[in-house]
């Protein structure tokens, strides 16, 4: 959306309710995390090794992880050998193929397997269809010669297609350690591996920079995906977790696909970015140089590599985009958006007056990426707090 009338608001202004914020999963035992799809509800497991969730339309998740445990060997060789279990274990109908993510060896297997019913006495079998992931994990005891091993299983009723994209987002939220939180996802690196670097323009500012090939491709093919995840909660109570975690999703894909163009708009503006505000102003003007573009099908969401080298996007993308370069510059940043008003700010920890917004008890400076005007304005008709949400991504 256009803003048609802008005023200052030298008074600072905050949320006065709280912001819902729904956090990723973590594992301190073994240095995993997770950020699940609304709705999942752990359902069993001994809280250290062993994992289940399961939401209301029957999409199941588990986790396992395997390990050798104090004078004992580990219980498979390698990552091969516990896929090959798998498959044999469930007598499982689908394929497996091995990658690489991020110096991790892991197998993607596609499942078509089946399960006894609730109900022994009708002697049914229910067919199961999905996807999972075995992949090694960072971290490493004292006594262990091999990686811990983790099996990641996102399955759900044959006849339930409608829950695959669930299947693959849940997959690919897993960071399997701690560098893994701002790099894209397993299944996402694993559909669209990155293999060709390549010089790309900068839109508007005459360098360039370094980027894959795949990125854009890949980095919209995701939005696509997490948009379908999203609109199953558009009439939940639940929606506005929904959103948060929609745009957590496209940041962690995003972070580093930007490395490279976020140091040489950086260097480009040469502005000392730790010192003041002044380098968020010129790249909010950046951003705002941008052509105002939506798409009514589907997501309306532009990739942040295709907007940073194309110069095009909606509030949502260059306000997102201002912030992980922000961010990339050691500035704390974040976003609002709202579904009443269909529209999104940037927001960061700056200094100086203007219009702030409250989000996790941080009071955070506006700006408005759709209008040529300066950190700290809001459009009045934008300007009802009650009818934004705050997203923090990390």
């Amino acid at each position: 959306m256009t803003i048609k009338k802008l005023l200052f608001l030298a008074a600072l202004f905050f949320i006065l309710c709280p912001v819902i914020f729904a956090y990723p999963i973590y594992s301190p035992s073994w240095g995993f995390s997770l950020d699940m799809p609304e709705g999942y509800l752990y359902s069993g497991g001994d809280g250290k090794d062993r994992f289940s969730f399961e939401n209301a339309d029957e999409a199941k998740f588990d986790i396992v992880v395997y390990h050798a445990e104090a004078g004992k060997s580990a219980p498979y060789s390698g990552v091969e050998a516990l896929a090959r279990d798998v498959q044999a274990r469930l007598n499982n109908k689908g394929g497996m193929e091995y990658f690489e993510y991020r110096q991790k060896k892991a197998y993607v297997l596609e499942l078509s397997f089946s399960v006894s019913g609730s109900e022994p006495r009708l002697g049914r079998s229910y067919p199961m269809e999905g996807w999972a992931l075995c992949i090694e994990l960072g971290f490493t005891g004292p006594e262990q010669d091999t990686r811990p091993l983790l099996l990641a299983m996102a399955y759900g009723p044959a006849a339930k297609t409608d829950l695959l994209p669930l299947h693959f987002s849940v997959l690919d939220s897993l960071a399997p350690e701690e560098s893994d939180k701002l790099a894209p996802g397993p299944i996402t690196e694993f559909s669209y591996p990155r293999e060709n670097l390549i010089h790309s323009p900068v839109f508007g500012l005459g360098i360039n920079a370094m980027i894959y090939r795949e990125d854009a491709e890949a980095a919209q093919a995701l939005i696509d995906r997490e948009f379908q995840v999203m609109r199953r909660y558009v009439n939940a109570p639940n929606w506005r977790e929904a959103w948060i975690r929609f745009y957590r999703a496209i940041y962690r894909d995003s972070f580093d696909r930007l490395t490279d163009i976020a140091f040489q708009v950086e260097r480009k503006l040469n502005v000392p970015a730790r010192e003041n505000r002044d380098f968020a102003d010129q790249l909010l003007k950046w951003v705002q140089s941008f052509k105002y573009e939506r798409h009514f099908e589907g997501s309306d969401f532009q990739n942040l590599v295709t907007a940073a080298v194309e110069g095009r996007g909606d509030c949502d993308s260059r306000a997102m985009l201002w912030a992980v370069i922000l961010k990339h510059s050691c500035i704390p940043s974040a976003i609002m958006v709202s579904r009443n008003y269909s529209h999104a700010m940037g927001l960061a920890d700056l200094p100086g007056p203007g219009a702030r917004f409250e989000v996790e008890g941080q009071k955070l400076l506006v700006a408005e990426t759709t209008a040529n005007v300066s950190i700290g304005l809001i459009g009045e008709t934008v300007s009802e707090i009650e009818h934004w949400l705050g997203v923090l991504f990390e």
